[in-house]
């Protein structure tokens, strides 16, 4: 593995010149929660700590799962508004790439903070260590930040706290950071879009009651648990065709970030006629992203199966004139009121 000796010499020039390791606690999974508690490593281009700096969030809310944060209504009533750290928290994140555990959740949350405030995240890439692991076929028994540690030989004290959570991502990323600088491995970055146009989703209880054990589900995938939709009632007429209109029935699929909450365009996606599929698969007419260059699994299965991209920007224009499916005599379908 490359030493301090040797580092600054043999350093791939195409990796990035720094890094913000971060970890929220937050008050769930969904897309109304909110942080409680932020905390952020900068490594130097080596993955050398720089500093670190740590905050409660007053998330205006229940606090969510207590008992896997420890960050009671009572510790957090008198601590900060996001809007009153989001200036300090952007200039830990200013021209670094954002390195966390399952980042996709973090960058959610930290996009939606900041949608909120009516500000944006100074984020251009992220960097998720899972994926990470996962290109250095690291042997691990899993995904989780306590395997990925161990592995490495750091200790964890606190887990889910965010400050210690993102000292021991910080200490497992520097050798991961190197071990793929010495193998020549191109770092799994991926594109962040703030947020223009989201959802506030539903009211929420304020601070001061605490959700029960019985309303958290720690079995959620990603950063947000699926949604359930009625079927799409039309058959899928194949797959788009450039320069045509899109028709109902055709089959959708998202991925990467976009400036429109991903729910947001679901239910446009929806409420046009057409079907939002979860993942890509030779049925599918059309997947929308913004990176079709991003090593994803939706991604890559697109370029496999030779399915049409377009962009976020092509498809919103595309939503707004929907061909009816074939035989109905219904137009487009009208925006739900």
């Amino acid at each position: 593995m490359l030493d301090d000796r040797t580092t600054a010499a043999a350093w791939p020039t195409a990796y990035p010149q720094g890094y913000a390791v971060v970890d929220v606690e937050t008050t769930g999974l969904a897309r109304d929660d909110r942080i409680v508690s932020a905390a952020v490593y900068r490594l130097d281009a080596q993955g050398n700590v720089e500093d670190h700096w740590y905050t409660l969030v007053n998330p205006e809310r229940d606090p969510g799962p207590v008992w896997i944060h420890g960050l009671t209504s009572d510790l957090l009533e008198s601590a900060p508004l996001f809007p009153d750290i989001a200036h300090e928290f952007a200039h830990r994140l200013d021209g670094r790439v954002l390195v966390a555990h399952n980042a996709i959740f973090d960058w959610s949350m930290i996009a939606r903070e900041y949608a909120r405030a009516e500000r944006v995240a100074p984020v251009r890439q992220r960097l998720c260590t899972i994926a990470l692991s996962k290109e250095l076929a690291l042997p691990l028994p899993n995904h989780k930040l306590e395997s990925l540690a161990a592995h490495f030989g750091v200790v964890q004290r606190r887990a889910h706290n965010a400050l210690d959570d993102a000292r021991v991502l910080a200490e497992a990323f520097r050798p991961s950071l190197h071990t793929a600088a010495e193998r020549g491995v191109r770092l799994p970055l991926l594109e962040c879009r703030a947020l223009t146009e989201w959802s506030p989703g539903p009211a929420a209880p304020r601070i001061g009651r605490q959700a029960s054990a019985s309303s958290y589900r720690p079995g959620w995938g990603g950063w947000r648990p699926s949604r359930k939709r009625p079927p799409c009632p039309y058959p899928n007429p194949g797959r788009y065709e450039p320069d045509k209109p899109l028709k109902q029935g055709m089959r959708v699929a998202f991925s990467g970030d976009t400036s429109v909450e991903r729910e947001l365009l679901e239910d446009r996606a929806v409420e046009a006629g057409l079907h939002v599929a979860t993942s890509v698969s030779r049925l599918t007419s059309l997947l929308v992203t913004n990176d079709p260059e991003a090593p994803t699994s939706k991604t890559l299965k697109a370029r496999s199966y030779g399915t049409p991209v377009v962009d976020e920007a092509a498809f919103t224009q595309l939503l707004r004139d929907v061909a009816p499916a074939e035989g109905s005599v219904q137009d487009v379908a009208a925006p739900a009121e």
